[in-house]
């Protein structure tokens, strides 16, 4: 017992430092075996309670059990033995602040009632069997190939962005009363042979971690180290990443470290005042989402979330954290009118805190899990964020390009007759493509709210829009960069996603829904099977413009390159018109062939195809520049080679 207590002494001591990253394992609610008895430890961190004690089904909810104040900066804990097993029981904290009490679910539960229940229940996440070894082998194998954490740099990512309440839902019926959900073990079963089957390397999932409010789609959190009880129980989610990883899917966790909700049981003002959020004014709040700002300046916090990240690498075997809204934390005057906010020390609206919590935050998941994904939503033009620590950086490896989303959106809206005013929303993006590691994001923020479902954004009558669709999906599948797309644009949905219901499978037995599906799961594996697509994504080594300025016709050609020097060739029309012996400079003579077609008849196209033998030729008036001439689709991409390259069909 004397070396537990030291152990639980280091633990508090760690903990109040900022640097205790297995937080989780001494807060929170822990269950050991003394002899022929359970025994159960509570710990909770409450620095201006005046009292705190545990109220619960074993207890009393009323009453319950004092706890004692172990640490002058205020955990509380309290041991408890049983005859029998606890596990499945409810239970809360009463803390008394200044003669009030608040009743307050447990932070570091690890698993929950949800909606509109709110108690922390009694489990042991330990004794689950995992069957991933083959994955994480895997994994490993391809980290040691590169140094500084950077093999996804040289590696196909294509991510599908799934809302599990929405995917698919208990016989197709609405979830506004919440009781239509799938069980993690139900939707794992349909959606990794579905996602492998499409042709896709991981999925992200939008945030699972317990909350009460399912129109916050998951991004108002309550529960950080507990999954959502909506579908099952800890260990349903531990089957559900284990399957994803037995089909060689990789798991992408949405993270939300910026902000929580002002739910009475949560950690909204914990012990009776500002614990978890900023105290000062200027910080606290932001009012347009009703939600508190993380302290990430405190030492506890720190531990609190920095834990959190690594609880869901190491227990949930997580393949990486997509971290939101991390703008919104960089910024002092984030969403704040002038008088609203403070400046720093230098007189700037960089918050140093949470920048100081970034680094310390990749650091530490970087030196445990090097084969991680840490991506960044973030909005704005701050400098390397996907730049190493060591270098100057934020540390994440990877960032949404939600620039080139908006602009490109854009783009797509606007009447081909007027896009040449537009082209450059086209090419810009190459013009700061490498200055980090940029994920290509169609999320569930731009097929909501108004904005229109993917294949609805597109200008044009009803064939026009899914050829349009299948242009641009080839654009930004052959673009430099990594790949994500929202659950449902696969087939081309054409209502807005909505989470109470699940996606329009019905769509599938319309010709054009059906072909569009056939055409994404091509165009993915086309993706995954020719490696000039992905192997040098951070550099102009993996990039040539062929012709970036025939604005006037809507064209864009350029090359993909392979570290091995072998090249593929990109053709994409942008306007409605066909393009017959369209000319696109070579570098070598020979026999050319076309590998991959938007507008093949088993997508929905026409069939206009170039075939197999596409012989180069020189113009009388020039010496030395080879030709090609090919036929463009109207709407429509093409992907060329040289014949006698080693390069992939699909």
């Amino acid at each position: 017992m004397k070396e537990n207590v030291m152990n639980s002494n280091l633990a508090a001591y760690y903990f109040h430092q900022g640097t205790n990253y297995r937080s989780y394992e001494y807060l929170g609610c822990h269950e050991q075996i003394v002899g022929n008895e359970f025994e159960y430890s509570f710990r909770v961190w409450a620095p201006n309670a005046d009292s705190v004690r545990l109220v619960s089904d074993f207890t009393s909810w009323d009453h319950g059990l004092q706890m004692n104040k172990i640490t002058e900066a205020g955990i509380w804990e309290i041991l408890i033995r049983s005859n029998e097993r606890l596990v499945g029981k409810f239970y809360k904290y009463k803390i008394w602040n200044k003669g009030n009490a608040y009743y307050k679910a447990d932070p570091y539960a690890f698993y929950s009632q949800t909606l509109k229940n709110t108690a922390s229940i009694v489990s042991n996440i330990n004794e689950f069997e995992w069957n991933d070894s083959n994955w994480i082998a895997y994994k490993k194998r391809l980290s040691q190939k590169h140094s500084d954490c950077k093999h996804y740099y040289s590696s196909p990512v294509n991510i599908y962005e799934v809302h599990l309440g929405s995917w698919k839902t208990k016989n197709g019926e609405s979830n506004s009363k919440g009781d239509s959900y799938l069980n993690y073990r139900e939707i794992a079963d349909e959606l990794a042979p579905y996602v492998k089957k499409m042709g896709y390397t991981h999925i992200e999932l939008m945030p699972i971690m317990e909350h009460p409010y399912d129109g916050s789609w998951g991004y108002q959190v309550c529960g950080y180290y507990a999954p959502s009880s909506r579908y099952g129980t800890p260990y349903d989610f531990k089957y559900f990443v284990n399957k994803m990883h037995e089909c060689g899917i990789g798991v992408i966790l949405d993270w939300v470290p910026a902000h929580f909700p002002k739910d009475a049981h949560g950690l909204y003002e914990f012990d009776g005042q500002p614990l978890y959020e900023y105290q000062g004014r200027d910080r606290m709040e932001h009012r347009v989402w009703g939600t508190r700002f993380f302290d990430v300046g405190r030492e506890e916090v720190q531990s609190f979330l920095v834990s959190n990240a690594l609880f869901w690498l190491r227990e949930y075997h997580a393949d990486g954290l997509r971290v939101d809204a991390v703008a919104s934390m960089l910024y002092l005057d984030y969403d704040r009118d002038p008088g609203e906010w403070i400046p720093n020390d230098e007189g700037n609206n960089r918050n140093k805190e949470a920048i100081a919590f970034f680094k310390k935050l990749n650091t530490e998941i970087f030196r445990e899990f090097g084969d991680t994904l840490m991506i960044a939503e973030e909005s704005t033009d701050w400098p390397m964020i996907t730049k190493p620590v060591y270098e100057g950086g934020l540390g994440f490896n990877f960032k949404w390009n939600m620039g080139w989303a908006n602009d490109m959106f854009e783009y797509l809206q606007t009447d081909p007759v007027h896009r040449k005013y537009k082209h450059n929303m086209l090419t810009f993006p190459m013009m700061y493509a490498f200055n980090e590691n940029y994920i290509y994001p169609i999320s569930h923020d731009e097929v909501v709210h108004g904005k229109k479902s993917l294949v609805d954004k597109m200008f044009g009558s009803y064939e026009q829009k899914f050829a349009s669709m299948r242009a641009f999906m080839t654009y930004m599948m052959t673009m430099p960069g990594k790949k994500m797309t929202f659950m449902g644009t696969e087939f081309a949905q054409f209502r807005e996603w909505d989470y109470e219901n699940q996606l329009e499978w019905f769509m599938l037995d319309y010709p054009k829904h059906n072909e569009m599906q056939k055409f994404i799961s091509n165009l993915n594996k086309f993706y995954l099977a020719n490696k000039q697509l992905w192997e040098i994504d951070n550099s102009w080594d993996g990039f040539e413009w062929i012709n970036a300025n025939q604005q006037d016709l809507n064209i864009i050609s350029f090359k993909r390159k392979a570290i091995d020097k072998s090249e593929l060739i990109i053709v994409i029309n942008f306007s409605p018109v066909y393009r017959e012996n369209y000319s696109i400079p070579v570098n070598e003579e020979g026999i050319y062939q076309e590998l991959f077609t938007t507008d093949d008849a088993k997508f929905g196209g026409t069939g206009i195809k170039n075939g197999n033998n596409i012989k180069s030729a020189q113009y009388p008036n020039q010496s030395t520049q080879k030709y090609i001439n090919v036929n463009i689709p109207s709407y429509g991409a093409i992907v060329l080679s040289k014949k006698d390259k080693i390069i992939r069909r699909v």
